[in-house]
């Protein structure tokens, strides 16, 4: 199957376009709560258990990495510091991207690709009822909230993995861990962290409800369109994460 640079152009405007329609669709009445709590469970369900198994080692090896670095260079009292703000800015919302786009995102675009192939949408529209406000929009922010609490879930686990293995495991001083830490990160660091959530996980859902919205040739197009739907993702999410961090120090002041 050839992919020429329109198609990739038309594709990217597509997706452009249903995030316009979900933003008209928020402010729409009546809001589906029932569906929203129905996914948010769903979603929460399948991602909190191995957010917080991957938390663990996520959080061991950047305190072990940074810990033997800080050691080499005699640096040791900021070893805390270091593997906090590492885990607190860049691993937690990454892990919780990944989690949400290969677990909730997948099963948000085999649903409505399941529905598309089915012919329910298109019964929905003949109806007269708008599938971006009926389904899209529910999945869009009950993903944006679990990914949020997934977040300091992960940030949590993670930062205590970390201050376990450097102490345990590289005779770290816990005074100077915890003090160091208090010292150099700050509340906006959390505040940035949970933005990137939020945004983590309205990209997954979005591209997943795409893509599961255009699935077609049977089951196997639902196959092909979860698999297109986690890979685009993964490239928005790494791009997108890239273009905040770069925001995030230039806006906010670090301290010294």
């Amino acid at each position: 199957m050839s992919f020429s640079p329109a198609q990739g152009l038309r594709h990217s405007g597509a997706l452009f376009a249903l995030a316009l329609d979900v933003l008209r669709a928020l402010p729409r009445r009546p809001f589906q709560w029932r569906e929203f709590i129905q996914q948010a469970w769903f979603v929460a369900s399948v991602t909190i258990l191995p957010a917080a198994l991957v938390s663990i080692p996520f959080g061991a090896v950047i305190a072990l990495q940074i810990g033997s670095l800080t050691r080499q260079l005699g640096a040791e009292s900021f070893a805390g510091a270091a593997s906090v703000l590492a885990v607190l800015r860049e691993a937690s919302p990454i892990v919780t991207a990944l989690l949400i786009a290969g677990a909730g995102g997948t099963a948000i675009c085999a649903d409505l690709g399941s529905r598309r192939i089915r012919e329910e949408i298109d019964a929905m529209e003949v109806l007269g009822i708008d599938p971006v406000h009926r389904l899209v929009v529910p999945r869009v922010l009950a993903t944006m909230l679990v990914a949020a609490l997934l977040n300091g879930l992960v940030s949590v686990v993670g930062v205590c993995g970390g201050y376990f293995f450097n102490v345990i495991l590289q005779d770290g001083t816990p005074g100077a861990y915890l003090a160091s830490f208090t010292t150099l990160a700050q509340l906006p660091d959390l505040w940035a962290a949970e933005l990137k959530a939020l945004v983590f996980g309205a990209i997954a859902a979005i591209v997943a409800a795409h893509k599961g919205l255009n699935a077609k040739g049977g089951p196997k197009g639902v196959g092909d369109a979860v698999n297109q739907a986690v890979v685009i993702t993964f490239m928005l999410l790494f791009v997108t994460n890239f273009v905040m961090t770069a925001a995030y120090f230039q806006i906010v002041p670090q301290r010294g």
